[in-house]
């Protein structure tokens, strides 16, 4: 009977001992930061050369004017952007620019400066498109560093911190100055605002009234005729 009672309180013990552990390791499990997840992009198979998104070979050049805080920027980006990287972009038939702008404030700049310092790695789309979909309200202060590491960690080949380092360098400043006043010779007053033409050609100012599809592929479709 005493063996009995030695052998049961020594399976209770060894129960125990793999039940702390177990515990411990959901705690660390819980408590360990978030990694992030290499996910399928929209871009995955594009050329990316700087701002510019698709071959350089293709024949319509569109210049996308935008604010990384402006609501409709984001809306348009959801909502149009996969359909023109669908049907003309990865065909070859369009490339896109990014000409960043920051009209609404702090924020703006902030992650302006991120995405251009992006662009040095080729890697431009792949952040603007993760400060879309974490979008915060205007001004709160939602570009942290926090954000951005964990927003684009996930991004195949970027070094998230050479991106950060490289944010307040000159040249940096150049760019934003550069399409700051590409834009004010364009006449633009708002985003998002878009000019289109041949590549290497005149660009000229698109206006669209929808922020659907709808709204540019006429133009597109009437510039390759």
């Amino acid at each position: 009977m005493l063996a009995i009672a030695t052998g049961l309180a020594v399976a209770l013990a060894a129960a125990s001992v793999v039940g702390a552990r177990e515990d411990a390791a959901a705690r660390d499990a819980e408590s360990a930061p978030a990694v992030a997840v290499r996910e399928p992009t929209l871009f995955d198979g594009i050329e990316q050369h700087g701002a510019a998104l698709g071959s350089p070979d293709a024949p319509l050049t569109l210049v996308e004017y935008a604010d990384l805080q402006c609501p409709y920027c984001a809306r348009w980006a959801h909502e149009t952007l996969p359909t023109l990287i669908e049907d003309y972009v990865k065909p070859g038939k369009l490339r896109i620019v990014f000409n960043g702008l920051a009209f609404i404030g702090e924020d703006s700049d902030s992650a302006l400066r991120t995405a251009i310092a992006a662009g040095r790695q080729n890697h431009l789309w792949d952040v603007v498109h993760a400060l879309y979909v974490h979008q915060g309200g205007e001004n709160a202060g939602w570009v942290t560093d926090e954000l951005i590491r964990v927003t684009t960690g996930g991004v195949a080949g970027l070094d998230v911190e050479r991106m950060l380092d490289v944010r307040r360098e000159s040249t940096i400043e150049a760019e934003l100055k550069h399409a700051a006043d590409e834009a004010r010779e364009a006449g633009i007053a708002g985003t998002p605002a878009f000019q289109l033409g041949p590549t290497g050609g005149a660009l000229e100012l698109l206006r669209v009234d929808s922020l659907g599809p709808e709204g540019i592929v006429p133009a597109l479709e009437a510039a390759l005729a």
